[in-house]
């Protein structure tokens, strides 16, 4: 999938304008990647369009362990967006994300980030 196609399906699930659906895809990403392991994050990362690898290069060698609402509440700080449509958006980049990789990487992600990841974007 390439940079535009994974934008505009981010778009088309979240309803956002643009501009505020790339930052959205950006933060979220960045907050994925701390999230993953570093080996988990790279294999991920090399499944993307090349405009979004860097985002998920870890801060840490070690994944941070939070569940949904945390992971929200930072998306949410990282886009300036308020918590709810950083929470939506994230489902929609998750989404997207799962749409663009490998099934069996987002399965490896998905077993990583938890159940309740998994019943958001089912």
């Amino acid at each position: 999938m390439q940079y535009d196609d994974f934008i505009s399906s981010v778009q088309a699930r979240g309803g956002r304008p643009r501009d505020e659906t790339e930052t959205l895809v950006h933060a979220t990403l960045r907050v994925l990647a701390e999230r993953l392991t570093g080996g988990e994050a790279d294999d991920l990362r090399a499944q993307l369009p090349g405009d979004l690898q860097a985002d998920l290069i870890p801060p840490e060698p070690e994944a941070h362990p939070f569940g949904p609402d945390e992971f929200a509440r930072r998306v949410a700080h990282m886009a300036h967006l308020p918590e709810k449509e950083a929470r939506d958006g994230m489902v929609a980049v998750l989404a997207t994300t799962r749409d663009a990789v490998e099934p069996g990487e987002f399965d490896d992600v998905l077993s990583q980030l938890g159940g309740e990841f998994a019943r958001l974007v089912q």
